[in-house]
């Protein structure tokens, strides 16, 4: 095998790379064996037709294509590994010939790293953030965990009032006829819950159980059944049951049971203990955010079309994977927003391209401080990774490959450049007229 390499206008590099006969006529071997149970001559048995036999009836590029599809992709690679030439995108493949002494050319088009001009990164300015956790914090978090360890109680001595979940039958009329979906029995409603249309549960409130209520309202102009959209229509309702939500009472016994600790006093503690380091983590993040932002707003590059296409279609599939984890399809999400493939990409584009200029701006800044990931941070990351999978971690670190092990190594070095930045960025007071202005909004 032989290259040559281009590099041309846009950051891309055309490799034209030429693949010797004897790996050209294994791919033709193998891609004979691949379709010689699909070919039928007459005197032979299906499968059993020698490849000569088949070059010479159909010609002796019958299993070009296929072969040409087997052989590229390897040859590729062997170049990449011998190439110092940093590739930042999968390749576009153009045919070029197969040669008269049995040898195939063909073309890989790929973005390659910008060159990065940075402005300046040391003292970038980011706002000064500070912590405070309120009494009011720690015991609204106090009452979100006892609303968890709440329970359901029957009420039967009063009416019903907001929040309550209520046991209804129902039985919907529009045009004084019943319509499809409008009847149900032993219904758990909410009350404040606006799972019903229009002002459904407000017309509940104030009657007791065993009372039958007349509901009025209107449906929706946009409601999914066009039969129905806009029509007003009335709700036979009969209340059969009342519960309320019991909350158990904020003491030493409910720190005891929810908590490691004996007394209130101890669990709140922990409680602001807990809140001022999320919120501690939450202002370090932000901080990160805000000066590598502004560091890649501040460095001049460009990124050619290929990569952030290869980004964008990343993301897409990033995307469909979140979607698949929330256990929706992303066919049916597509046409429940009336969201195309296409409009999905342009949409993610803007921010695939920051994605790119925030990791090469990173890198540059990591060039230029001679920053480095040392063996201890890439032990640290693959013992964090190995610890993931349930995995022995030599055994984890044996089995990688030297491109995984390039990219922590590439990974590491970028958050190492980032805590540079961060560290070396100056904390300043939002202004006034800022804050103004985040109060109008």
């Amino acid at each position: 095998m032989s290259y040559t390499v281009e590099k041309v206008d846009g950051n891309k590099a055309v490799f034209t790379i030429t693949v010797d006969s004897d790996k050209f006529n294994e791919a033709r071997e193998t891609a004979f064996k691949k379709n010689k149970n699909k070919i039928s001559i007459p005197g032979f048995r299906k499968g059993k037709v020698p490849r000569k036999m088949i070059e010479k009836m159909y010609g002796k590029e019958v299993f070009d294509d296929d072969a040409i599809n087997i052989a590229a992709p390897p040859a590729y690679q062997e170049v990449m590994d011998d190439t110092d030439i940093e590739i930042i995108s999968s390749p576009d493949y153009e045919m070029v010939d197969v040669n008269d002494d049995d040898t195939f050319t063909f073309t890989a088009t790929v973005a390659i790293k910008p060159d990065v001009k940075l402005g300046e990164y040391k003292g970038i300015e980011v706002e000064k953030r500070t912590v405070e956790v309120t009494d009011e914090d720690v015991d609204a978090e106090l009452n979100r965990v006892r609303e968890q360890n709440s329970r359901m109680v029957d009420v039967t001595d009063r009416a019903v009032k907001a929040d309550d979940i209520v046991k209804i039958d129902f039985d919907g009329y529009v045009d004084e006829k019943q319509f499809d979906g409008g009847k149900g029995e032993d219904y758990s409603l909410t009350i404040g819950s606006h799972s019903f249309i229009d002002n459904f549960e407000d017309q509940l409130i104030g009657h007791e159980i065993g009372e039958d209520v007349d509901v009025n309202v209107t449906f929706p102009d946009e409601y999914h059944e066009p039969s129905l959209a806009g029509k007003p229509a009335l709700f036979k309702v009969k209340i059969k049951g009342i519960q309320e939500k019991e909350m158990p009472e904020a003491d030493d016994d409910f720190a005891e049971e929810v908590s490691e600790f004996d007394t209130l006093d101890e669990y709140k503690a922990d409680i602001r203990k807990n809140i001022t380091e999320r919120r501690e983590k939450e202002a370090a993040d932000a901080k990160e955010a805000e000066a590598v932002a502004k560091l890649a707003d501040d460095a001049e590059m460009e990124i050619a079309d290929q990569a952030i296409d290869d980004q964008v279609s990343q993301m897409m599939q990033e995307f469909a994977y979140r979607l698949q984890f929330q256990g929706m399809d992303p066919n049916r999400y597509m046409e429940m927003t009336g969201m195309t493939p296409q409009g999905l990409k342009a949409q993610m584009q803007p921010e695939a391209e920051r994605r790119l200029k925030t990791r090469f701006a990173l890198e540059a800044v990591a060039e230029a401080e001679n920053i480095t990931a040392e063996q201890s941070d890439i032990d640290e990351e693959i013992a964090e990774m190995a610890k993931m999978y349930n995995a022995d971690v030599e055994k984890y670190k044996e089995d990688m490959k030297d491109s995984e092990m390039e990219t922590i190594k590439k990974d590491i070095v970028v958050k190492k450049a980032a805590k540079f930045v961060v560290d070396q960025a100056k904390e300043v007071e939002k202004k006034k007229e800022d804050k103004k202005e985040d109060k109008e909004d």
